[in-house]
């Protein structure tokens, strides 16, 4: 292997198929009137027990974003409020509210696709879910899939 083309990326690699079922989720969002994000909540051993997709114009419900809908689903499947050891995998960086949802579900990881410059608390505009202050802070794993997940949002926002 030359240094012009280093191969799959060691840490985002592991994640595609996951994004690509949060893809999924996301490209059913617009059917409603909603943004194309998606998300998949894994179990320790990568089954999906969770799904999730913006739904906020669909039930007029300003919390209907597809990770704390996700997560909702996930809490359901496992019985309880704690999803240590799972892993939350969306196609955009997650807000405030979602980054909030993320920490104290106690989710181990979050994984997203494109980067949100506007509204972004996993890292560009702000980090809620690292801060140092908060009792847990899961590990995050950004841009993976993010030209595919940034194209989904860009041909939606640009058809509108």
């Amino acid at each position: 292997m030359n240094d012009a083309n280093p191969g799959p990326d060691p840490v985002r690699a592991p994640w595609q198929a996951p994004m690509r079922a949060a893809l999924e989720e996301a490209e059913r969002a617009p059917a409603t009137g909603d943004v194309p994000v998606g998300a998949v909540v894994l179990a320790p051993d990568g089954t999906v027990i969770g799904r999730g997709r913006n739904e906020r114009e669909a039930t007029g419900d300003p919390t209907g974003h597809a990770e704390v809908l996700a997560i909702r689903e996930a809490a359901r499947a496992v019985g309880e409020w704690r999803l240590s050891g799972c892993t939350l995998v969306v196609t955009l960086e997650p807000c405030t509210m979602c980054a909030g949802a993320i920490v104290l579900s106690r989710l181990d990881r979050v994984v997203y696709g494109a980067v949100d410059e506007k509204a972004g608390a996993a890292g560009s505009l702000w980090d809620v879910v690292r801060d140092r202050r908060l009792n847990h802070r899961p590990e995050v794993v950004s841009g993976v899939l993010a030209d595919e997940c940034s194209a989904l949002l860009t041909r939606f926002f640009r058809d509108r």
